[in-house]
């Protein structure tokens, strides 16, 4: 029975290594991607794919929008009046409002808020990011907690820490085979010099 739970155990350090070792990868390639979008190219939401994930930090999308929810948005090709769109605006933020116009002469289009009373100032087209594609209530917050630099420290952390105990558990197993083994040729020497 014994034998059998790790021989199971041996089994599953496989695939939790590869688990373990692609979370790893992926926190690490999203952060140095997001902080080089932000930082070296002044791009305020990076999306990866043509997919984007932003959090509503304000309230003039009520009702539509809450404050801390998830959207996920989608670059599109075009876009028609009445699409909730991300663009950024001239100070590098990222915002999320409904279009109201579209100026496709000059290649603008005007948004604005639901609980706005006033439309936004018409922006370039080339400064929309993407289209509202779907929307997970009250998830913002705990987003913004899980990428804080010291969570994200803390889940590396900790993923690096059962890399190193399962590698150091299988070479401890792998230095007790090894001593049985060894013990197990002395036995048979011992036994083979008593029988001559």
């Amino acid at each position: 029975m014994k034998k059998q739970t790790k021989e199971k155990t041996t089994t599953l350090r496989a695939p939790v290594r590869i688990l373990l070792l692609a979370l790893i990868g992926l926190i690490l390639g999203v952060t140095v991607y997001s902080w080089n979008a932000k930082n070296l190219t002044g791009d305020s939401m990076p999306m990866p794919f043509g997919v984007g994930v932003a959090i509503v930090m304000s309230g003039s999308m009520e009702p539509t929008l809450s404050v801390n929810d998830l959207v996920i948005i989608q670059k599109n090709d075009s876009y028609e009046v009445g699409d909730i769109v991300v663009f950024q605006d001239h100070d590098g933020s990222s915002v999320i409002h409904k279009i109201i116009s579209i100026d496709a002469e000059n290649g603008t289009v005007q948004t604005q808020g639901d609980a706005n009373p006033i439309p936004d100032e018409p922006i370039d087209l080339k400064y929309v990011k993407g289209k509202l594609m779907a929307r997970i209530q009250g998830v913002g917050t705990a987003v913004r907690v899980l990428k804080s630099p010291p969570v994200v420290i803390l889940v590396l952390a900790v993923s690096v820490l059962l890399l190193a105990l399962s590698y150091r558990r299988e070479k401890d197993d792998d230095n007790k085979k090894l001593d049985e083994i060894k013990a197990e040729i002395r036995r048979l020497k011992e036994k083979n010099e008593e029988q001559k």
